[in-house]
């Protein structure tokens, strides 16, 4: 069992940065596929970033450029940072990390972009 706790939102003004934090309970060495999905008011639940335990990357159209995602398996930590933040980028983040069948999430850090 693997517990992922988010952190690092907040309310910041577009163009700003912010850095979110996935930290789990166990290793992340197993979870062969980590990711930050993202969800706003009356929207589903959307891919943003993800990163395999083999270190590559995939991203939302949406976000490339702005955004990067890594994670550091030594501090059982996965991260994302978000550059040139624009008003569209508010939601409730969410991290995830899969092994093998089974897809582990954590409870959600609002991140809320004001001009």
């Amino acid at each position: 069992q693997v517990q992922l706790v988010e952190s690092g939102g907040g309310l910041v003004q577009a163009g700003g940065s912010l850095r979110l934090s996935c930290s789990a309970s166990g290793s992340i060495f197993s979870l062969n596929v980590m990711g930050w999905y993202r969800q706003a008011p009356g929207k589903e639940r959307e891919l943003v970033a993800t990163i395999t335990s083999g270190g590559t990357t995939n991203f939302a159209d949406s976000v490339k450029g702005r955004f990067t995602i890594s994670r550091d398996n030594a501090k059982n930590t996965m991260y994302l940072q978000m550059n040139s933040l624009k008003h569209e980028d508010t939601a409730v983040y969410y991290c995830s990390g899969t092994r093998i069948f089974t897809t582990y999430w954590g409870q959600g850090t609002q991140v809320t972009v004001f001009s």
